[in-house]
């Protein structure tokens, strides 16, 4: 039988994971040995729900344990348009601590070539190289790995990460013989196309790949257990196996709500679990929001909007509610488990921010958004995030999702968006911005300039 770990809400989804967590811990043990010692590259992949997670914060527990820097980053569904955005969440945290000469000495003559790129430095009206900016990055963490050694990077929902990071951590990982670091990926297997999905690829190839399968009933019925009490009886324990196939999240999210409704663990209420499940995922889970009223079902959307740095003051903005109205229905949905305050260990997230429980509750709230209402909301999204001088490369990712309406004014937010994406090394990101441009249509003097 599977044995429970300490800390039973995190380490649910490191049930069956023992090979794994031994793969973590060994690595950790070989970048702690020696400051001269090799780099080390773990991948994690898996299915929706099946604890790579989990593994990531196992392996960011196990570093900070041993005295290890660790900085962490993660994709998102609807982020994929922003150029270095995960790499940036990667790196900016310690690069903005420092004073801007401070970065500047410790970056060296690459601080103009990375620095627009990570957002620390003006890119001016160049037109960075693509292939200079990603050696670049590959140098600052170079030498930031000499200052923070010894240094762990997270990376989760790599699938989701944008081209350009993909681009920089295939190049990054090739030169993990002579750098002292460690790099842990989790990714979904087919959830990218293209040159992310040859990045990811490459970086898959240059690791053992851990393939994580869902729990054994052995293990399902140990963590019903471990969650409802020695009570559980068999036949309750194998259908709670059955309704969550293994999956190691949805067992905890069926066993929640177990313990919610208060239903007792024996065979005569199994037939109810299917019911639960459905409840707690998709249009069940849909449901579950509408339920909690039509404020908080419209703070979820404007969060599923935004995606990433969600906070209440801006979810705020963008539902058009009073910022006493959006604390309020944040508790709401940290109370239903659909939103979450960020790990302060991640380093993301500040005071009143936000985040998904789960990518896939994310997702299903976003998909449930009526289509005309997410177009509207990702149009009023850019104005908010524009307003909050967050630049028009930021914006853009709403302005792509906008309908062409003949509208000048989005022409020449595109054309900025572009010119600031060119600027950084990101010329498809600015293609993108002008080919949706040129749906617009711009007027006939410009047509030929957004060419």
């Amino acid at each position: 039988m599977t044995e429970v770990r300490p800390g039973a809400a995190a380490s649910a989804s490191l049930w069956e994971r023992d090979e794994e967590i031994t793969a973590v811990s060994d690595a950790v043990e070989t970048l702690c040995a020696d400051r001269s010692s090799s780099g080390g590259l773990l991948v994690f992949q898996g299915d929706a729900g099946l604890g790579k997670t989990a593994l990531l914060a196992e392996t960011r527990r196990l570093a900070r344990q041993r005295g290890c820097t660790v900085w962490s980053a993660r994709g998102g569904e609807t982020l994929r348009s922003v150029p270095f955005n995960v790499v940036r969440q990667l790196l900016q945290p310690a690069l903005v601590s420092m004073r801007p000469e401070e970065a500047r000495e410790y970056l060296g003559d690459w601080y103009d070539i990375a620095g627009p790129a990570l957002g620390i430095a003006e890119p001016g009206d160049r037109q960075a190289d693509p292939q200079g900016v990603c050696d670049g990055l590959v140098a600052a963490v170079r030498r930031l790995a000499g200052r923070e050694w010894p240094l762990v990077l997270l990376i989760d929902d790599a699938h989701w990460a944008d081209e350009e990071t993909l681009r920089w951590l295939a190049a990054f990982v090739e030169r993990l013989d002579d750098l002292s670091v460690l790099v842990a990926v989790a990714r979904r297997p087919g959830e990218s196309d293209g040159d992310s999905a040859r990045c990811l690829d490459a970086v898959a190839a240059a690791a053992g790949v851990s393939d994580l399968s869902a729990l054994t009933p052995d293990a399902t019925a140990g963590l019903t257990r471990a969650t409802l009490g020695p009570q559980a009886d068999a036949a309750f324990c194998r259908e709670v196996w059955a309704v969550t196939g293994g999956n190691p999240y949805e067992t905890v999210e069926l066993l929640a709500k177990v313990q919610d409704s208060e239903l007792e663990p024996a065979e005569a209420h199994a037939g109810e679990l299917r019911a639960l499940n459905r409840s707690a995922r998709g249009g069940g889970l849909v449901a579950r929001l509408e339920e909690l009223g039509i404020d908080a079902t419209r703070f979820a959307w404007a969060a599923a909007i935004l995606g990433t740095d969600i906070s209440v003051d801006l979810v705020a903005r963008l539902a058009t509610m009073g910022r006493e109205d959006a604390v309020s229905c944040a508790e709401l949905l940290r109370g239903a488990r659909i939103l979450t305050d960020p790990d302060p260990a991640t380093g993301r997230g500040g005071d009143g921010d936000l985040e998904f429980v789960h990518p896939l509750i994310a997702t299903a709230v976003y998909d449930s958004i009526p289509d005309a209402l997410r177009t509207a909301m990702h149009g009023i999204a850019a104005q908010v995030v524009t307003d909050s001088g967050l630049g028009a490369a930021a914006a853009s990712r709403h302005l792509l999702q906008v309908h062409p309406d003949d509208d000048d004014e989005l022409v020449e937010q595109l054309r900025a968006a572009a010119r600031e994406h060119l600027a950084v090394g990101a010329p498809d990101a600015a293609r993108r911005c002008l080919e949706r441009a040129l749906l617009e249509p711009p007027a006939p003097e410009v047509h030929a300039r957004v060419l």
